[in-house]
C-alpha cells in the first residue's frame, strides 16, 4: 500500500489502487510516459526504489504533497532533482528523477494492461511497453506486490 499512496499522491498520474478512480493526465504527461522505454533492468530498478521513495514522500508535509499533486511533470523532476535526499534514495539504482516520475506510472500503466485492464485516457502503454509486461509478467508482478505490501503466496 505504501507504492499505492506514493503512486496517488506523489506521482498524480493514476491511482495505485484502482485505475478507474485516477486523476486526469496531462497531454505532457501522457507524452512521456508513452515515450519511456521499459526493460527488465530498468523495471527491478524502479520497483526497487519504490519502498525509499514512498519513505521519502510520506514524510514530506501534506502541504507539500497537495502542491506536488498539482505540478507538471516538468516541476515534479526539477523539484526532486533540488532534493538530496531524493536523490541519493535514486542513486543506488542509477535511476534520474526524471527516470522515476515518468518511469513508476509507465511500468504500473504497463503491467496493468497486460493484467487485462482495458487501454482508456487513465491507463494507457506505448505498444512496447505493454508487449514487455506481458512477456514478464509473472516475474515483475510478484517483486511489484512484494514492495507494495501485497501479502504473497506460500511456495
Amino acid at each position: 500500500m505504501r507504492s499505492a499512496f506514493l503512486f496517488l499522491l506523489a506521482l498524480s498520474f493514476a491511482s495505485g489502487q484502482k485505475p478507474a478512480t485516477s486523476s486526469a493526465i496531462s497531454p505532457d504527461a501522457r507524452k512521456e510516459i508513452l515515450a519511456f522505454e521499459l526493460n527488465m533492468q530498468r523495471a527491478d530498478h524502479l520497483i526497487s526504489a519504490l519502498p525509499l521513495m514512498s519513505k521519502f514522500f510520506m514524510s514530506q508535509s501534506p502541504e507539500i504533497l497537495a502542491t506536488w499533486g498539482k505540478m507538471t511533470v516538468a516541476k515534479k523532476i526539477a523539484n526532486l532533482e533540488k532534493s538530496p535526499q531524493a536523490m541519493a534514495n535514486l542513486k543506488p539504482y542509477g535511476l534520474t528523477a526524471k527516470e522515476y516520475i515518468v518511469g513508476v506510472p509507465a511500468l504500473r500503466m504497463a503491467m496493468w494492461r497486460a493484467e487485462g485492464v482495458p487501454e482508456g485516457p487513465k491507463v494507457f502503454a506505448s505498444p512496447a511497453n505493454l508487449a514487455f509486461a506481458k512477456a514478464n509478467l509473472a516475474q515483475l508482478k510478484p517483486k511489484w506486490e512484494a514492495v507494495d505490501g501485497v501479502p504473497q503466496p506460500k511456495k
